[in-house]
């Protein structure tokens, strides 16, 4: 029997549904091909892809990895969904909603274990910030993401300058040889309005200052109290970006479940 007859007995495929749901996916898709091209680039630049023991080199977080990560769960996502929408396999299709549950499951546990266990995710983020400190000079990525964490959010450290000591060419020992010692990155400075050139010397000394002198050139607050400010700050509009993700992804699963039911009714009247 044709396929073309997809209504016998009243069972047809929502044409609307299995579109609506190839078109969602696609962009998905592609914005996945794109994170992980992205990804794969920036380890080749490195050398990583050449060497790949380097990946466990690293002694801080490479955020090159949020893009592999990123960009592999939505490549093979929007695959299946795309695929599975057009082809109305419904292996492909219950593939799709199983891991976008599984995505939405975990998101769900990780909030309320986020909630519940304040204390220790605070530590968790302490310990995260002063181990990517001590590797700041080893990753290009990651120094431009401390310098990006630290100028957004005024900060400087996980808790204080003083952090820096954790790092190799900014501790103040005396062995040091380093002229950076005893300073900090230049995006713990205070901006100049009136300047147009980023100083990137500025923090160079700065910690041999007494603690009043330093509020004048750098940031004294640490990342993790002012991490938390911003998101008792923003907390309305983050709890909106996550909303508003799980009720795509629970989208998602409807219409995939949808034309899967379409499908089988369509199949059960041959």
């Amino acid at each position: 029997m044709s396929r073309k007859h997809h209504h016998l007995k009243g069972a047809e495929v929502s044409c609307c549904v299995k579109y609506f749901l190839f078109g969602f996916n696609i962009i998905f898709w592609l914005l996945g091909a794109a994170f992980l091209g992205i990804g794969l680039w920036a380890w080749a630049e490195k050398g990583v892809l050449s060497n790949l023991s380097s990946i466990t080199d690293l002694g801080g977080f490479d955020p090159v990895w949020l893009f592999i990560v990123v960009g592999g769960v939505m490549f093979i996502l929007g695959f299946a969904g795309c695929i599975g929408a057009l082809r109305e396999n419904t292996f492909l299709l219950k593939f799709f909603s199983v891991f976008l549950g599984l995505i939405f499951f975990l998101e769900l546990t990780t909030g309320i274990l986020a909630f519940v266990f304040k204390d220790w995710i605070k530590d968790q983020l302490n310990f995260f910030i002063n181990n990517n400190v001590k590797a700041y000079r080893d990753d290009i990525d990651l120094q431009n993401l401390i310098d990006f964490a630290q100028d957004y959010w005024s900060c400087c450290g996980a808790h204080g300058p003083d952090d820096w000591n954790l790092n190799m060419y900014f501790n103040c020992t005396q062995t040091n040889p380093s002229r950076e010692r005893c300073g900090v990155p230049f995006s713990c400075c205070v901006k100049d309005p009136a300047e147009d050139v980023i100083n990137t010397q500025c923090g160079y000394d700065v910690r041999l200052e007494g603690e009043l002198n330093r509020q004048k050139y750098i940031y004294t607050k640490g990342c993790v109290g002012q991490f938390e400010k911003w998101l008792q700050d923003n907390l309305i509009i983050v709890a909106g970006i996550f909303v508003g993700i799980a009720l795509l992804q629970i989208f998602g699963i409807c219409l995939a479940q949808n034309l899967v039911s379409d499908v089988k009714a369509v199949k059960a009247n041959w």
